[in-house]
């Protein structure tokens, strides 16, 4: 049934019911400012016209009290509680006083204490039917008005009038009660989904961050890094082509920072992506070709499976793919020339991925020098020969609040989201060592390796 009283059925079809029409028209007749006015007057008339056949005047005193009994409700939407007392102290003084009973004040009467029932709380109607009970043992035992009629009659006419009253304010109450919690659920509906829309927009951002990272910042990077080693690894080059190499490192370099201030945005209050909505693109099948591009970028890498290799869901071969990546991408920028030792580790419950650099001597730092950095023949920071531990690549590598680079946070990701472990630091031989488990099937929440809670650098 539609709100405004008209019955839907099945098939997208709508036909106008009668009966919910018509009560919805008297409820809104009943509503209405003249509906009070109309009643009163018809039953002050009805009152007249029954005195009538008796020769009574209207200006008798059973006429006035015929008046005074029903002319009041007129005004019993604005003031009900002085009307009730008006019309309920003339109906019982016309019988105290031996009036004859008229059938249109007895109605009055009545519709009197049902009104007031629906407006009082349920303890003044209690009261209220108390003493309306009183007044009719009161009329029975002083007057004989109301001898023709069994005490029982009245009694239950009261009381009647009066649950009636009180069982609307009942039904009333519910229903705004009702309508209440409904607003307040829609309200919460409302909230609800502009808060899941909003997490859905922070986990497109998130995704689109880590994706443009993994894959843009790798190329960009090694750009980088052929450009600003080629003066050193190709001989005769004239002045013209050094300068035309150093231009292009540093736009490269530039294009990364304006990268990383870019993924400082999207990744604002961005949580990481539920596994459902992980992008199935590059998968373990495509790892030599990383460590091809890796050795074409001047490079020293060397891969070893372990174990029995086998197909994975999609998620574990991307997430174990995107951080051999990004380890590689970080020991060309942290330690260019740096020999690289990829593990691969397919054990029954999960994959582990270890990369190992040895920070080995590097011609140049192509990314975040650092001016404490000192050369091992005392010449300036950065020098051909400096060598670059990872402690120092460490210091030189932003920290977390800087808007730097998101590497480690993006890996540490990748394997927390599938319920594994990470962890990243120097190496006890020297060097770097990134270390991840990815676990084949996701149980539960994810769990995080007491020792990784807090990166020692973001690479």
């Amino acid at each position: 049934m539609a709100p405004d009283g008209t019955a839907v059925l099945p098939g997208s079809a709508t036909r106008t019911a009668p009966l919910p029409r018509w009560i919805n028209a008297w409820a809104e007749f009943t509503a209405s400012w003249y509906f009070a006015p109309l009643t009163g007057l018809a039953l002050t008339i009805a009152a007249l016209a029954e005195l009538a056949p008796r020769s009574e005047s209207p200006l008798s005193v059973a006429g006035g009290f015929a008046v005074a009994a029903t002319l009041p409700l007129v005004w019993r939407q604005e003031y009900l509680r002085p009307v009730a007392a008006v019309a309920l102290g003339a109906f019982a003084a016309s019988l105290l006083t031996g009036q004859g009973l008229l059938i249109t004040t007895t109605f009055a009467a009545l519709y009197t204490l049902y009104a007031l029932g629906r407006q009082l709380p349920r303890q003044s109607a209690g009261a209220l039917a108390v003493g309306s009970l009183v007044t009719v043992a009161v009329v029975y035992f002083a007057t004989t008005t109301l001898d023709e009629i069994p005490w029982p009659a009245p009694v239950v006419a009261v009381l009647a009038a009066i649950g009636l009253g009180d069982a609307r304010r009942a039904v009333e109450s519910a229903g705004r009660t009702e309508a209440a919690a409904e607003e307040r659920n829609n309200e919460t509906l409302t909230r609800l989904t502009a808060v899941q829309r909003e997490q859905a927009v922070m986990r497109e951002r998130a995704r689109i961050a880590r994706e443009l990272h993994d894959v843009v910042a790798h190329s960009v990077s090694m750009i980088a890094v052929q450009a600003e080693t080629a003066p050193y690894t190709m001989d005769d080059l004239s002045p013209e082509a050094r300068a035309g190499y150093t231009e292009i490192a540093k736009t490269a370099r530039d294009a990364l920072v304006e990268m990383r201030r870019l993924l400082s945005v999207l990744r604002a209050d961005a949580k990481p992506e539920p596994e459902s909505q992980t992008a199935p693109q590059p998968r373990l099948d495509r790892l030599p070709d990383l460590i091809d591009q890796h050795r074409g970028a001047g490079g020293r890498v060397d891969l070893e499976v372990h174990g029995d290799p086998r197909a994975l869901s999609t998620t574990v071969e991307l997430s174990a793919y995107r951080i051999v990546q990004e380890a590689l991408t970080n020991a060309r920028r942290h330690a260019p020339g740096a020999e690289v030792h990829v593990d691969l580790t397919y054990l029954p419950d999960r994959l582990a991925v270890r990369v190992r650099d040895d920070g080995g001597d590097a011609p140049t730092m192509v990314f975040s020098r650092d001016p404490s950095t000192t050369r091992d023949d005392g010449g300036e920071p950065g020098g051909p020969n400096a060598r670059h531990t990872g402690e120092t690549r460490l210091q030189s590598a932003p920290s977390a609040d800087s808007g730097g680079g998101h590497g480690l946070v993006g890996m540490r990701e990748r394997a927390t989201m599938l319920g594994g472990r990470f962890t990243a630091g120097p190496a006890v031989a020297g060097g770097f060592l990134v270390e991840a488990e990815l676990p084949l099937s996701r149980e539960g929440n994810p769990t995080r390796d007491p020792g990784s809670e807090a990166p020692p650098a973001h690479r």
